[in-house]
């Protein structure tokens, strides 16, 4: 790996004059009710300690407190900048922005400075800062403050975004919207800081991000795993069509259950590849059967050669996601579905799950 370099950077001088894509590493933007609260909670707490009204407001950028809001890590390739780590905070931020907008336009305050973060016309539509081509529709109607949109067949992240942002409507603290919502605009985009880390290669930004996440708390086993996997698809066509058939297949197994992706590929991989399981010893260690079950990314990178995967060929890893996860996760979801309801084509299934035999 190369130098790391790191640069901090105030809300606005990451997105200021920006254009950022969500990189194939990322997860779906997910972020639910409970941890936007938790950021309008830390972010307003934080600015009510500092605020004077009897400051001016080019006093707050430089005598009110600064506050820390982690890293994003960021990869250049093919012209353009992609959020490898960061995109769920960022997105936050961004709708937060958008709501601010909105309140200091409808009491005819300047808002430029805000949306200029958010976005840039560029004729004939608003190319926004965040450059997702799913999530353009939502955005468009959150910036013109129109959010009613139909959203009974959009993505996750679109759902999301919207109900993230009626969060932020119905609990943004009202003592800072009627008195102070310009002062604290200023604050967030000058007083909030972030750590932009520049990842020089794909594989580097993978690495960085499994670092800093590889902890089983903000990230899935299974988010982990499509990480590594697409991270050595180089040819970019083939990455993005095996990133869409993952993407659709763990959207359907999440359909069916909370943990039914994370249960249908340690299923696969423990009836494909699992050769060892811990014995029955009080100091035994943990063996191919229960580590696909606790880390399973790990586990497959450090079995690739067992899998077939190969780094001299790219294409093992396409073939991987293409061929075995897509044919594999297919039996499971019909598996899982006569289980649930009686076929006189599979009575067994039926009767195992009914009977509470798991591992089926």
């Amino acid at each position: 790996m190369k130098n790391i370099q790191g640069y901090p950077k105030c809300l606005r001088e990451v997105l200021e004059g920006q254009r950022f894509s969500i990189d194939y590493y990322q997860r779906e933007y997910r972020w639910g009710k409970k941890q936007v609260r938790d950021l309008l909670d830390d972010l307003c707490g934080k600015f009510l300690d500092c605020y004077d009204p009897d400051s001016k407001i080019e006093e707050v950028r430089s005598s009110y407190d600064r506050y820390f809001l982690g890293s994003i890590i960021i990869s250049y390739h093919q012209g353009k900048q992609y959020i490898v780590d960061g995109q769920q905070r960022l997105t936050t931020l961004t709708l937060l922005l958008i709501y601010l907008m909105h309140q200091l336009k409808e009491s005819g305050q300047e808002i430029s400075h805000i949306r200029d973060l958010i976005s840039k016309y560029i004729p004939p539509k608003e190319a926004f800062v965040l450059d997702v081509d799913e999530r353009e529709k939502c955005m468009q109607a959150l910036f013109k403050d129109n959010n009613i949109i139909d959203i009974s067949t959009e993505t996750e992240s679109v759902q999301n975004i919207i109900f993230r942002y009626q969060d932020i409507v119905d609990n943004f603290p009202n003592e800072i919207v009627n008195y102070s919502a310009d002062y604290f605009a200023a604050w967030l985009i000058y007083n909030v800081d972030l750590i932009m880390i520049i990842a020089s290669s794909d594989s580097d930004a993978y690495t960085i991000f499994e670092t800093m996440n590889d902890r089983g708390l903000s990230l899935t086993s299974t988010d982990m795993l499509k990480g590594y996997l697409l991270a050595n698809i180089t040819e970019q066509e083939s990455r993005n069509t095996a990133n869409e058939i993952w993407r659709e297949r763990i959207n359907e197994l999440r359909n069916i259950g909370k943990e039914e992706d994370s249960d249908a590929i340690k299923g696969w991989l423990r009836s494909q590849y699992a050769t060892t399981v811990r014995e029955r010893n009080r100091d035994s260690q943990d063996q191919d059967f229960e580590l696909i079950a606790s880390q399973s990314h790990r586990w497959v990178r450090d079995n690739a050669s067992k899998l077939g995967l190969s780094d001299k060929n790219n294409q093992s890893y396409f073939n991987f996601i293409s061929s075995d996860f897509k044919f594999y996760t297919k039996w499971y979801m019909f598996l899982i579905n006569k289980a649930k309801d009686f076929s006189s084509d599979f009575p067994n299934v039926y009767y195992n799950s009914q009977n509470n035999f798991s591992l089926q």
